[in-house]
């Protein structure tokens, strides 16, 4: 069942923890292992939005009218590279500044996502037919992991 006030509670909590990392450290790592996961990360969002197009995008874990299932690009190996790609930039900007509380943000994202993920499965499930399908050969978010 669909909830408004789930989704922008879910959306607010992924930006509030995702700023509240990325101005509390530099933006830009100076160790070249951290500068390339943030690239990583990135390049794994603008890959997954080149591959998803504009017109399918939204913020909300609800799924458009008339959703289409996308299984191309990075979609066939994981279910939300977009997902993926915010918890790998922000990994890189709490290790350039590592701090207990920027961990608890860190995870707090990632629980945030974690339940976003699981409430739009739940509707996508609802929505599109062959997503069951799609749920069993590909992974939710690490590939060989989950």
């Amino acid at each position: 069942m669909r909830s408004p006030l789930r989704s922008f509670g879910l959306v607010f909590g992924q930006f509030a923890s995702l700023g509240a990392i990325a101005f509390t450290g530099p933006l830009v790592p100076s160790s070249p292992l951290l500068l390339g996961l943030l690239a990583a990360g990135l390049a794994l969002g603008l890959w997954a939005l080149l591959t998803m197009r504009l017109h399918r995008l939204s913020v909300l874990p609800d799924p458009l009218p008339r959703v289409e299932l996308v299984r191309a690009g990075p979609y066939r190996v994981i279910r939300h590279p977009m997902y993926a790609s915010l918890l790998l930039a922000a990994l890189a900007w709490v290790l350039a500044s590592p701090a207990l509380w920027r961990w608890g943000l860190w995870l707090l994202l990632l629980a945030v996502l974690v339940a976003k993920l699981s409430y739009e499965e739940r509707m996508l499930s609802a929505s599109i037919p062959s997503y069951r399908e799609y749920q069993q050969r590909s992974w939710r978010l690490v590939p060989l992991v989950w």
